[in-house]
């Protein structure tokens, strides 16, 4: 055998810092509620009628709901899971897009 230095020499093992994803059901609550409330919100517009109207256009609001749970996970994410500050954002987000969509819809 041969008497020489080992040249890579390797550092104990240990194990990643593991990261904390908890955020993204908060966020993902968060994203719903906002949903929820923005689908109710036509109600309280345009009274009763709103059933007729959702009866035909009931896909399109059901498609807003994964970006309403997407825009609830990111914007938890990005304003550093303030449960407050990030429940009035996201509503805020999702009530505009359901606008646009009524205001579409309605032309």
């Amino acid at each position: 055998m041969r008497n020489s230095p080992q040249l890579f020499t390797t550092s104990p093992a240990t194990l990643p810092d593991r990261e904390d994803t908890a955020w993204s059901l908060s966020g993902g609550l968060i994203g719903f509620a906002a949903w929820m409330l923005a689908l109710g919100f036509p109600f309280f517009v345009y009274g009763a009628n709103t059933l007729f109207f959702f009866l035909y256009t009931w896909p399109f609001f059901l498609a807003l709901l994964p970006v309403a749970l997407v825009t609830g996970v990111a914007l938890h994410s990005l304003l550093e899971r303030r449960l407050l500050l990030s429940f009035i954002v996201t509503l805020s987000g999702v009530s505009a897009m359901f606008g646009a969509l009524l205001l579409w819809l309605m032309n």
